[in-house]
């Protein structure tokens, strides 16, 4: 019996992309089959460890790697990693008031509900400039941030970030000069699979990307990769010494899991992935477009800046709005999932799709009529 048969959920179709709330990605049969070969045995977790992140860093063209419980708390572990290597201290035997005296620099623009993992492990923030295009930030300003407490500057790169901050270009060679660590919160930002490494070629010391969003790796892992000085130091905080890396389990699965995911993405043609995702926007233009509810038009990237298109289906008849037409869809058999961003429509992202249900969102659409829904 399927599980969600057994617990009375039901799973839906996932036409909004890869959030957390529903699921993450899914996962291939290469790469459940890997976690399963992983379970049926015993291994010591430091050995498999060193042995994966390894062929990892290889994989992605990195000097390092390391898998984490996902990339929140690959944050706070990179975060610790920092204020270990500020201090001079093994973090294990850091006071709580040695840890307050350590600031994290980052833009007002780049405060996110994930970065509150800095103010749990007990650093500071330090927050510059303005979420706003009145006052831009200067290289100056950065320089005068950065004080005799700061451990590390943490950089956002998202497609949903607000203006009032540097590139990374400008910023990396003033925390160079400074001697800071860069940490680039990549969670959501592949595709493109060059970011894999375009960051630390940039000069991030560390990237941080969800293993459960596009690598469709477990959605509980996420991945480290960049400066081996630094992951050697995160290595020695995290899962399995004791402190409070012991919290942050990673199980051989997850590992097993997310290598073979990397490896599949690294193969993956993301062209013909990406041709496919125009196809599903035609079709959907070619059903829906000007028939009395919506216009259907190609929107790019789409919310978190991925290179992928999506469809925004702009609803141009008084009867419905937004929420009935995201509740209409919610209520079918099966439920399908869709975004509207507070926009009159709603957004079809085919990344998270799978061949055939494009049709069936279609014809569940098309139930919509100007006279009111089948």
């Amino acid at each position: 019996m399927d599980i969600y048969d057994e617990l009375g959920v039901k799973p839906v179709i996932n036409a909004a992309g890869t959030y957390t709330v529903l699921g993450g990605s899914r996962m291939s049969e290469e790469t459940l089959e890997a976690m399963n070969s992983a379970a049926r045995n015993f291994v010591p977790i430091r050995e498999f460890q060193k042995a994966a992140h390894q062929a990892i860093a290889k994989l992605t063209k990195n000097e390092a790697a390391y898998v984490s419980n996902g990339a929140a708390a690959g944050l706070y572990l990179a975060i610790a990693a920092c204020i270990e290597q500020k201090l001079g201290k093994p973090f294990y035997y850091l006071t709580p008031e040695e840890i307050a005296s350590c600031n994290v620099l980052l833009f007002k623009a780049h405060r996110n509900p994930y970065d509150l993992v800095i103010g749990h492990l007990g650093a500071r923030y330090r927050e510059l400039s303005f979420p706003n295009r009145i006052f831009p930030p200067t290289e100056a300003d950065l320089e005068y941030a950065i004080d005799e407490g700061t451990a590390a500057i943490y950089f956002a790169a998202s497609g949903w970030v607000a203006p009032g901050f540097l590139p990374l270009e400008e910023l990396v060679p003033i925390a160079r000069a400074k001697g800071v660590p860069v940490l680039v919160d990549a969670a959501a930002q592949l595709p493109p699979v060059e970011n894999l490494w375009r960051f630390s070629e940039l000069g991030a010391d560390l990237t941080l990307f969800s293993g459960g969003k596009d690598l469709r790796g477990p959605q509980a892992s996420g991945l480290m990769v960049g400066c081996k000085a630094l992951l050697d130091r995160v290595t020695a905080i995290g899962f399995p010494h004791y402190g409070i890396g012991r919290m942050l389990k990673v199980s051989r699965e997850e590992i097993a899991g997310l290598y073979a995911a990397i490896k599949q993405y690294l193969a993956m043609d993301h062209g013909a992935r990406y041709d496919w995702c125009e196809a599903q926007i035609a079709a959907l233009r070619e059903a829906l477009d000007g028939k009395g509810v919506f216009t259907v038009r190609r929107s790019f990237p789409n919310e978190a800046g991925q290179p992928i298109a999506r469809a925004f289906l702009e609803i141009v008849h008084p009867r419905y709005t937004a929420a009935s037409v995201r509740d209409f869809l919610l209520k079918g058999n099966p439920p399908i999932y869709a975004y509207s961003e507070d926009l009159p429509g709603i957004f079809i992202n085919p990344m998270s799709l799978k061949a055939g249900e494009t049709d069936l969102i279609i014809k569940r659409l098309q139930r919509l009529k100007p006279g009111g829904a089948d």
